[in-house]
This record gives C-alpha cells, structure tokens and sequence, in this order.
C-alpha cells in the first residue's frame, strides 16, 4: 500500500502536465469531425501523445488503415524498448498480466520516472504511477472536446508547450545530481540536433530519429558511463 501511495504521488504531476496535452487533442479531435465520446475513447485505449495526434491527421485526411498502422509502429516503438528497459528492474512479483499492463501505460514520462526510482519497481507502484495520468488525459480530452470552443486561440496553442516542461522537471533534477546522466542527455540532444538539421538525416521520421537517438545514447552511456551497482552487504 505505501508503494501503491508514493506511485500516486509520482503521478500527480504527468496527470497535471497531460490534461493540457490531452486538452489540445480533444479539441483538435471535434474540429477535425469526430464526436466527443469518440475522442475520450481514443485517449482511453491509447494514452500515446504523438500517436494520437498523428492518427488524428490520417483519419482527417482519409488515410488508409495500413497507413495509419505503420504510422503508429514507427511512432510508438520507442515504447517497446523502454518497456523492455523497466521490464529488468521490476521486482520477482510483477509477472503475467501485469507486464501486460506495463506496456499499456509506458510513456516517456511514466518510463522516466519509474526507471529513476531507486531500488526494484514494484506492482503496487507502477499502478499507482500509471493511475492518475490515464485520468488526467482522459479528462483533459473530454474537457477538450466539450469545452475547447470557449477558450481563445492563443491559449489553446499554449496548453501543448506544458508536456515539454514536465518532460524537463523529470531529466533535470538526474541531471544535477548526477553529472552521468547530464552526459547522456547532452549526447541524446546533440543526435537529436543532427536528426534535425543536417542534410539526408533530416529526411528521417520523427518516430525513427527518437528511437535511434535513444538507443545510440544509452549505447554510449553504457559503453563510457556504466551505473555501478551497489553491493548488498549479507
């Protein structure tokens, strides 16, 4: 119950940041011609930001279902080996469904808290990590979509910048502690700069470049910064 309480806890400020992200979508979701309950229950089945709003551009646009289905492999499959990732450092009770469970909730914030705990991650906590930002972003949809009308323009383009923030409160505070992990992300950025900038690998997708930046700094960091692991006294 008390790792059940600190994943609540955890959790409290990724529900905070995903309401406005999810706000967005729902809105954009009813302009581009779907009916509120159809916008909540894509947030509900997926909880995936870049690949809700790109399925959103193929559905306002007629893609094909093939389409769509590339578009979220490529986009999404950075999840897959962050789910991977935490998948070592659960502990011996978080078996079966429960992994199940955690590839469902596994975004970049949930996986950056988690993988940041110290110690094993339990069931209890990952549930309770996971349980408020599903309900931030389903709310935040169905507030989009009901009410996304009556705000100004202006506010609503704002609401999008507020997960890039949350994303920072949960890098930076490693980054200071923990001059490794500062190492890290300065050569994920400089990959990530290349992939936007320089000539041929500017014409990589979004969904590839984050996952090849991904895996090409946590290759370097293991290779030139590995964790060591405490020893456990008997």
């Amino acid at each position: 119950m008390s790792d059940w309480k600190q994943g609540i806890r955890d959790g409290i400020p990724i529900a905070l940041g995903y309401i406005s992200v999810s706000f967005t979508f729902g809105l954009m979701a009813v302009d581009a011609g779907l009916a509120w309950w159809q916008a909540v229950l894509i947030s509900v089945c997926n909880l995936t930001s870049a690949g809700q709003f790109m399925g959103l551009d193929i559905m306002a646009a007629g893609g094909t279902y093939l389409e769509m289905a590339l578009a979220q492999f490529i986009i999404n499959l950075r999840y897959a080996l962050m789910s991977i990732s935490l998948s070592q450092k659960v502990d011996s009770h978080f078996q079966g469904v429960s992994r199940l469970g955690l590839g469902f909730f596994m975004t970049d914030e949930i996986f950056g808290v988690a993988a940041s705990r110290k110690g094993e991650v339990s069931r209890s906590y990952f549930l309770g990590l996971s349980t408020l930002p599903l309900l931030g972003w389903t709310l935040g949809t169905l507030a989009g979509a009901l009410l996304g009308g009556v705000l100004p323009p202006i506010l609503q383009s704002a609401m999008g910048i507020a997960i890039y923030g949350m994303f920072l409160a949960i890098i930076i505070p490693k980054a200071r502690d923990d001059a490794q992990y500062l190492r890290v992300i300065v050569i994920a950025v400089i990959l990530s700069c290349c992939f936007r900038y320089l000539p041929v690998l500017d014409k990589v997708s979004s969904g590839f470049a984050i996952i090849i930046c991904a895996v090409m700094a946590s290759v370097i960091g293991a290779i030139f910064y590995p964790v060591v692991e405490e020893e456990v006294s008997a």
